[in-house]
């Protein structure tokens, strides 16, 4: 096992946990691979990031100067996801991680 998940695991759902940080698609891994727990975990952070990019273009509309930095940040934190499932880790993003284990599917 390796960081609590199973070579199986990481192995069968290394593509799936990748479109986990790709925005929109975070919805597809979350759909069909919800019974691998390597893909649920970074499919729950992939939804959190995607909603919050949601929520960030809706506040820009008010307050414009913060839609680059937080979007910056958003970017990084997926990309970091992103390396982590081609390493077949699972890292815990700061922040983001606390919302992921709030949500139950």
């Amino acid at each position: 096992m390796l960081n609590g998940f199973s070579k199986e695991d990481i192995l069968d759902g290394k593509i799936y946990a990748l479109l986990s940080y790709l925005s929109i698609l975070c919805i597809l891994p979350l759909i069909l691979k919800k019974n691998n727990p390597f893909v649920l975990a970074h499919g729950k952070q992939g939804l959190v990031i995607f909603v919050a990019e949601v929520a960030i273009w809706i506040v820009s509309i008010v307050i414009p100067v913060l839609l680059a930095p937080l979007t910056f940040i958003l970017l990084v934190l997926s990309f970091w996801g992103l390396i982590a499932v081609l390493k077949g880790e699972f890292v815990r993003l700061p922040l983001v991680s606390n919302w992921a284990d709030k949500i139950s599917l």
